[in-house]
């Protein structure tokens, strides 16, 4: 190891158990937490994405959490600027960084750097927006397969949103996205030690995202959602109402679905998220497994680890 700062990655799958083990490093660990999740950032937006509560919050404190406003964007590179700040005055008050959370595009940005991507350009995106509404998102999918098949083969033709990143960056710079996510960005100046948790089996997680959703409802979610549509400046295109179980509720809250029809979606949609997840875990370089079955055999690998 060379003479860097440490930082420790505690990454997951959704409902892993992320939150818990690291109220328990907390505790034996010189560690400040850093939240690592795309939802968390949004104010008001709390049953829906699991929050850690008050109290938790109060026992372990976490970095990046309701910094953002639900109308607000919230970018991998804007991140990644606000990770790296959190974890410079961690390192500074002689406390390690602990990275918690299962956005594994942003843990990439921390890792990797970013990619040179051009800025975002209003004029560009409008005409985008303007093409849309003429032809439909589908002809743009196809118009995207032709310039970039990589790209178009992950962005499916019903994510407005990053369909119309992948088309803007080409008409900006010439070049396909996909060219220019191979340029190596500004890697992180940290030891990392990489330690990923999840369940032993996808049956398992899959039956803890099913009753995480319904303590979910329970708790007071579809009040949530209602305060949020309440707000009349909130709509399914933006990125916080793409978050999963947010978009199933609104359409039932819209009469488009029935309260069962909900709750399945809702459930289907996490657990699509948690395969994706897992995804990228599985190839992930450097990345120590944990087992949510046994929290403190991990919670005695990952302080042995950084205590060696």
């Amino acid at each position: 190891m060379n003479k860097q700062p440490t930082a420790i990655f505690l990454m997951g799958p959704t409902a892993s158990g992320k939150t818990a083990l690291a109220a328990e490093l907390y505790k034996h660990l010189p560690v400040e937490v850093v939240s690592v999740d795309s939802a968390l950032i949004y104010r008001g937006m709390d049953i829906g994405t699991a929050k850690p509560t008050a109290e938790e919050l109060l026992a372990t404190p976490h970095r990046l959490i309701d910094i953002r406003d639900p109308a607000e964007a919230y970018s991998a590179a804007d991140f990644r600027t606000d990770a790296l700040k959190e974890m410079a005055e961690i390192v500074a008050a002689g406390k390690i960084p602990l990275l918690v959370g299962g956005t594994m595009l942003y843990f990439k940005a921390l890792l990797d750097g970013l990619s040179p991507l051009p800025s975002a350009d209003a004029a560009v995106r409008e005409r985008i927006e303007q093409e849309a509404a003429q032809s439909g998102w589908g002809a743009l999918h196809q118009r995207l397969q032709q310039i970039d098949p990589v790209a178009a083969g992950r962005i499916h033709q019903n994510d407005p949103q990053r369909l119309s990143r992948a088309l803007e960056v080409f008409y900006i710079s010439g070049k396909t996205l996909t060219e220019l996510t191979q340029v190596a960005g500004e890697t992180l100046p940290y030891n990392v030690y990489q330690f990923a948790i999840a369940p032993s089996s996808r049956e398992l997680l899959h039956q803890r995202i099913e009753a995480r959703f319904h303590q979910m409802i329970d708790a007071g979610f579809e009040d949530e959602v209602k305060a949020l549509m309440a707000r009349g400046d909130l709509h399914l295109d933006l990125p916080s109402m793409r978050c999963v179980g947010y978009r199933q509720m609104w359409m039932y809250l819209k009469g488009e679905i029935d309260h069962v029809d909900m709750v399945y979606r809702g459930i289907c949609a996490t657990r699509q998220l948690s395969k994706r997840q897992m995804t990228w875990l599985r190839g992930w370089s450097a990345v120590n497994w944990l087992d949510s079955e046994q929290p403190e055999q991990a919670q005695e690998r990952v302080t042995h680890a950084i205590s060696l």
